[in-house]
């Protein structure tokens, strides 16, 4: 079980980014939240299974149709025991 800290910089807002990581997540079973930030950015922490949490980290690098990243920060966190997936 990890976790990872994820801010996501560019036109990422707008673009159903936050809607489209929720979907993965709740495919991958990787629990979490990830919001709007009022600097622009897409906030998210995400925690599950190495393998599931790096496929959402490896999502919020492309982002969906429409988004244009330009930079990801990750930082790795203690885990939480979070369950669910949630936008906040």
């Amino acid at each position: 079980m990890i976790r990872k800290r994820v801010v996501v910089h560019g036109q990422v807002q707008g673009v159903f980014f936050r809607d489209t990581a929720r979907r993965l997540a709740e495919q991958h079973g990787v629990a979490g939240w990830i919001r709007n930030a009022a600097d622009g950015t897409v906030e998210a922490a995400f925690e599950g299974d190495e393998s599931a949490v790096e496929q959402l980290v490896r999502f919020c690098r492309e982002g969906p149709r429409g988004a244009v990243v330009v930079r990801v920060d990750v930082s790795d966190e203690e885990p939480e025991g979070m369950n669910g997936f949630s936008v906040r």
